[in-house]
């Protein structure tokens, strides 16, 4: 009989701890602008590495974490959330396919979509100063891709989550 093999559920979950982690660690003023959207990079990795795992719910549960966290109203972040894992479920066999750089320009629509839906809750919710910057993550995020991707892949190597 061969060993039980372990489902790696726990280094999904401590990624995306460390994700919402990253998301609200302090930040200087003049870089509050350009933070990385963490939780949607790590959400969009594993959905692409693992769609049988890693969905809609998944996603949805991690934007509600955030959305506790920032203290965004409910479900702002777990409906951008939820939409951008389900387009990522979608184009996830045809994301594989791409290079690193192409994938990128993909994560940048992804959380570019992330960002505007959450700009459009708060512009419903409150008076927002109309400006395009809220669009700048989105664009660090695609930029640090390939790097987060690289991450994300060694530590599933690592520890053998499937």
């Amino acid at each position: 009989m061969g060993e039980p093999r372990a489902s790696g559920r726990w280094i999904i979950i401590v990624t995306v701890l460390a994700a919402l982690w990253l998301s609200v660690l302090p930040v200087p003023q003049w870089a509050r602008w350009a933070r990385p959207e963490w939780v949607a990079l790590v959400m969009i990795y594993w959905v692409i590495a693992l769609p049988h795992r890693v969905g809609i719910g998944s996603a949805w549960l991690a934007g509600l974490a955030l959305d506790i966290l920032e203290g965004a109203p409910p479900g702002e972040n777990a409906f951008a959330l939820a939409v951008v894992a389900y387009l990522a479920l979608i184009m996830y066999q045809r994301l594989r396919m791409y290079a690193a750089w192409q994938q990128a320009g993909i994560v940048f629509v992804l959380v570019g979509l992330n960002q505007l839906l959450c700009h459009w809750v708060q512009t419903l919710i409150t008076q927002v100063t109309p400006t395009m910057l809220f669009l700048l993550p989105a664009l660090v995020s695609a930029f640090l891709w390939p790097t987060v991707m690289v991450l994300l892949r060694f530590i599933r190597r690592r520890f053998a989550v499937q």
